[in-house]
C-alpha cells in the first residue's frame, strides 16, 4: 500500500509496474482525497512523451452514491481539460479507463494522463517558505486564473497543492474536479473546497441540489491567500487551527475584526491582497470589474512580462457550445469513461427535419463536406485554430475536405465586432485560403483543406 508522507493512505494504491493503456506506473507523486498520482513512462505509442503523470480517479470498491459523486467529479475535470488549452493550466494528454476485474479497487477506475510536473508549490514552500521565484509564480498563477474566468470557468479549489510547478520553473493550475462553468454570475460546485482558501460567504452558505453556488470572486479571495503565504509564510487570518481561522473569517467579515496583514508584506502586494481579500464578494468585484486589471497590477508588482491580451469573446462564446460534429464524439468518450451522460446530444441534420445549410446554428459558421451545405458539417461559434486538436475539434477534419460553408454569424443593429469568418489551410492560421462575409453561403470550385478558422471584423 502506498502511504503519503503523513501517515495517511493514497486514495488509490496502484502497484510500481502496473499498466495500463500504453502507460508503466512508477512511483507515487501525491494523493487527494478524490484520487492519486503516479510517474507513469511511456512503454507504447509514439504520439505522446516518454513520461507523463496518471491521475487515478477511483471508481471500484464504493456505494453507488459514492461512485456518482466520484464521477460527477472526475466529468467535471475531464471536461475542462478537454476544452480549454492555456499555457497556465496543466495539460491532458488522454483519458483511459482501467479494465481489471482481478483487481476491484482498480477496475473502472478513470485516469487522466497529464503532462508532468517536477513538483507542487506546497512541497517547495515547505523547503522554503518565501521562495525568491514566489512574485513571478504568483503572476503566472493570476494568469491562468484570468484564462479560466475568461473561459467562463471558476476554479473552486486554488491552493498550493494546485499550482504545479514544471521542470522550468513556471506555475501551472491543476486539480478542476471542484471547477465549474459560469451559467451567467454563478457556477455550482460541491461543497468541499479547503476552508482555509474558502471566502467567509461560502462558509455559512446554503447547498442546494446543484451544490454551493460561487462565483469568480471565491477565487480571487483565495488567490490573496495564496499570495500572503507564498510572500509571507503564514496564513492570514490568525489561529492554530483551520476552525479557529475559520471563526477568524466569519467575525472579520461581519466587521466584527480587522484585516492585520503579515507586516514583511512588500508593497505594492499589500494592497493587492487586501483587495482580493475584502469582506464580502461585492467589495471584491469593485476591486476586480476587469479581471485582466487585477492581472496587470499582479505582473507590475512581480516585474513580469505582461501576458499576450486574450481574444475578446463573442456573445455566443459565452453559452461555451461545442461543434455538431464533435458532439457524437463527446458523449462516446463520455461513455467509454463509464459516465453516464445526462441528456443527449441532438444530430444537427435532425433539427426540426433540417437539411442543407439551415442546419446552421445562429451565430454559427459551418463548414460541410459537400456542396450546398450537405454531407458532414462542422458548426463553430468561436475561433480554433487547429481543428484536430485544437479546443473545439472536427471529426472529419483528416480525412475530408471542405465543399462549402455557410457564415450565419450576427449581423444586428448593435453592431457586433466580429462577423466575418477567415479560414486557413494550416492550424495557427499560416496560410490564408480566404474569407466569408456574415451571411453569405459559398460552394468551392475546388475542395478545400481546412484546419483552422478565426472570426473578424471585416473581410
Amino acid at each position: 500500500m502506498n502511504v503519503r508522507p503523513s501517515g495517511q493512505p493514497y486514495a488509490i494504491s496502484v502497484a510500481k509496474g502496473y499498466r495500463v493503456g500504453g502507460w508503466e506506473v512508477r512511483e507515487a507523486l501525491a494523493s487527494g482525497a478524490f484520487g492519486s498520482v503516479y510517474a507513469a513512462r511511456r512503454v507504447s505509442g509514439t504520439d505522446l512523451p516518454k513520461t507523463a503523470a496518471l491521475k487515478f480517479l477511483p471508481t471500484g470498491t464504493h456505494t453507488p452514491r459514492q461512485l456518482r459523486h466520484l464521477r460527477e467529479l472526475a466529468e467535471r475535470e475531464v471536461d475542462l481539460l478537454r476544452r480549454l488549452r492555456s499555457p497556465r493550466l496543466i495539460r491532458m494528454y488522454e483519458t483511459l479507463t482501467v479494465d481489471d476485474p482481478e483487481h476491484p479497487e482498480l477496475d473502472g477506475a478513470t485516469v487522466l494522463v497529464l503532462e508532468q510536473a517536477k513538483e507542487c508549490l506546497s512541497t517547495l514552500l515547505s523547503r522554503s517558505p518565501t521562495p525568491e521565484t514566489g512574485p513571478a509564480l504568483l503572476a503566472q498563477v493570476c494568469e491562468g486564473l484570468h484564462q479560466l474566468h475568461h473561459a467562463g470557468w471558476v476554479h473552486g479549489d486554488l491552493k498550493p497543492g494546485n499550482v504545479l510547478i514544471m521542470p522550468d520553473g513556471t506555475a501551472r493550475l491543476a486539480d478542476f474536479n471542484l471547477a465549474a462553468e459560469l451559467e451567467g454570475t454563478h457556477a455550482y460546485s460541491p461543497a468541499f473546497s479547503t476552508p482555509d482558501y474558502t471566502p467567509p460567504e461560502l462558509l455559512w452558505s446554503e447547498i442546494g441540489e446543484r451544490g454551493q453556488q460561487i462565483r469568480p470572486t471565491a477565487d480571487i479571495w483565495a488567490f490573496g491567500v495564496l499570495a500572503h503565504v507564498v510572500l509571507s509564510g503564514s496564513l492570514p487570518l490568525p489561529g492554530g487551527t483551520a476552525p479557529t481561522r475559520r471563526d477568524a473569517a466569519v467575525r472579520y467579515a461581519r466587521g466584527d475584526e480587522e484585516l492585520r496583514l503579515s507586516p514583511e508584506l512588500p508593497e505594492p502586494w499589500r494592497q493587492i491582497i487586501t483587495d482580493c481579500l475584502a469582506r464580502t464578494h461585492a467589495e471584491r468585484a469593485a476591486h476586480i470589474a476587469d479581471a485582466a486589471a487585477l492581472l496587470r497590477r499582479v505582473e507590475r508588482a512581480a516585474g513580469a512580462t505582461a501576458a499576450p491580451a486574450l481574444p475578446r469573446l463573442r456573445p455566443a462564446h459565452l453559452l461555451r457550445r461545442r461543434p455538431w460534429a464533435t458532439a457524437g464524439a463527446a458523449a462516446a468518450a463520455l461513455a467509454a469513461l463509464g459516465f453516464g451522460v445526462s441528456g443527449t446530444f441532438t444530430d444537427p441534420g435532425s433539427r426540426a427535419g433540417a437539411s442543407g445549410y439551415d442546419r446552421c446554428g445562429r451565430g454559427e459558421v459551418c463548414f460541410f463536406t459537400e456542396e450546398d451545405g450537405q454531407g458532414q458539417i462542422c458548426a463553430f461559434d468561436g475561433d480554433d485554430n487547429d481543428w484536430a486538436k485544437g479546443d473545439y475539434l472536427c471529426g472529419w477534419v483528416n480525412e475530408r475536405q471542405v465543399r462549402s460553408v455557410f457564415n450565419n454569424g450576427y449581423d444586428t443593429d448593435e453592431g457586433e465586432e466580429l462577423v466575418d469568418v477567415l479560414y486557413y489551410a494550416k492550424k495557427r492560421l499560416q496560410e490564408d485560403l480566404g474569407c466569408i462575409r456574415v451571411g453569405r453561403r459559398v460552394n468551392f470550385a475546388d475542395p478545400l483543406t481546412v484546419q483552422s478558422h478565426s472570426w473578424t471584423e471585416d473581410c
